[in-house]
């Protein structure tokens, strides 16, 4: 199909003129693709093949691209790795660790050369998190950026569609083509200096990061002030009822995507989640003013703020193992490597993970860069800065 669709290709008119003329791309299974089934991670969904492409589909395709499979996702993309009754997805960079979650599948192909960019989304950080585990880059856009699911709210607006790349300019033009924005293919001219603040500060909790993760935000602190940016150590306005306003629209979110689904035939581990989700929404639980409070602190934040930068991970993701087969509390408990996302979609702003070194055990460093709501042209720039004067490796090593 992908090579009949590439011969087609190459009689249009204006080919020249198609940002993804012939790039091959991978899509996470979230979205309909035409011909193929959806199956969100789940033996529980229907393996029908769909009749239509999503919009974000679509417009990939317009704008040239091949769409050559789909990538693999937990269970309704629950977690923040990525397993399932399909199979385990592992890091390219050590093959013992997770890819990240839930958009795993998509950062392995992008990190192994399968392909150069792919589709994630990010609810909670499943953008972020696999590009961080496997040396990418990737920015989720603000709310509304790009078009959502065709069913569903999104999580209740926590979930946006983004790319992975192996570079900020291919992230960019893939965002620009999935935004229907031709202005983000331009690249924004940064002036500095612009107003950068540092927090390695953990969100929920008193835990603390991994010192190389804290380590990878001191040195692109040291690469932004060297790039003549005012660059202070400042915390995000956190609270305790951060991880409550987070958690209650995530579990509601995830309840509604499991809705009319059989539960016998859903893992136990995603059951309890469905079982909690339905009871806050069923209570008139999932309230508004927890979300206004933290987008109203962290306006205020931002008034004197260009660019945050906090790690994307705290410690290194976890085994890729057959989490599936798990308890619901086995899982609940690993999910600790990755507090600093979550924050960023409860606000809605854009945030991107860029990378920042490899840790001594081998796999990528990475830093999260947010900014508020409009702010993707200039998390692109400041990203390609920081590309340009601190290069990446394109790939996983051999």
């Amino acid at each position: 199909d992908a090579l009949r669709e590439a011969e087609a290709l190459e009689s249009r008119a204006d080919l020249g003129e198609l940002p993804l003329a012939g790039v091959p791309v991978a899509i996470k299974d979230v979205l309909a693709v035409r011909g193929t089934p959806t199956r969100v991670g789940s033996v529980a969904t229907s393996d029908a093949a769909a009749d239509h492409d999503h919009e974000i589909v679509r417009r990939l395709r317009g704008a040239g691209a091949i769409v050559v499979g789909k990538t693999r996702v937990p269970e309704l993309c629950i977690w923040a790795w990525t397993d399932s009754a399909y199979g385990v997805t592992r890091s390219p960079w050590a093959l013992t660790r997770t890819a990240g979650g839930s958009s795993g599948g998509s950062a392995a192909a992008v990190a192994a050369g399968m392909v150069p960019i792919a589709h994630g989304s990010d609810g909670g950080g499943s953008i972020r998190i696999p590009a961080a585990c496997c040396g990418l880059f990737g920015i989720k856009p603000g709310e509304g950026v790009v078009p959502g699911s065709e069913t569903g709210s999104d999580w209740f607006g926590l979930s946006a569609h983004g790319p992975l790349a192996t570079t900020v300019d291919d992230a960019a033009t893939t965002l620009a083509v999935m935004a229907n924005r031709r202005d983000l293919l331009v690249p924004m001219a940064v002036e500095a200096p612009l107003r950068v603040a540092v927090s390695t500060r953990v969100p929920f909790g008193k835990g603390t990061a991994d010192s190389e993760y804290v380590a990878a935000v001191t040195r692109t602190a040291e690469v932004l002030t060297s790039l003549g940016h005012d660059v202070r150590e400042v915390d995000p306005p956190y609270d305790r009822n951060l991880s409550m306003t987070a958690g209650a629209r995530a579990i509601a979110g995830i309840a509604e995507a499991g809705d009319g689904l059989p539960r016998r035939k859903l893992e136990p581990r995603s059951r309890p989640y469905l079982r909690i989700g339905n009871f806050i929404r069923r209570g008139g639980w999932l309230r508004d003013e927890g979300r206004r409070r933290w987008q109203q602190a962290t306006a205020a934040f931002f008034t004197d703020v260009d660019i945050l930068v906090t790690p994307t991970l705290a410690r290194l993701p976890v085994a890729a193992e057959d989490w599936w087969t798990r308890s619901f509390r086995r899982n609940v408990a690993a999910a600790t490597f990755a507090p600093f996302t979550q924050p960023w979609n409860v606000a809605g702003y854009p945030a991107a993970a860029v990378p920042a070194g490899v840790h001594s055990a081998g796999l990528p460093l990475s830093v999260q860069l947010v900014a508020p709501t409009g702010g993707e042209p200039l998390l692109l720039a400041v990203a390609r800065q920081l590309e340009t004067a601190a290069p990446w490796p394109r790939h996983a090593p051999l």
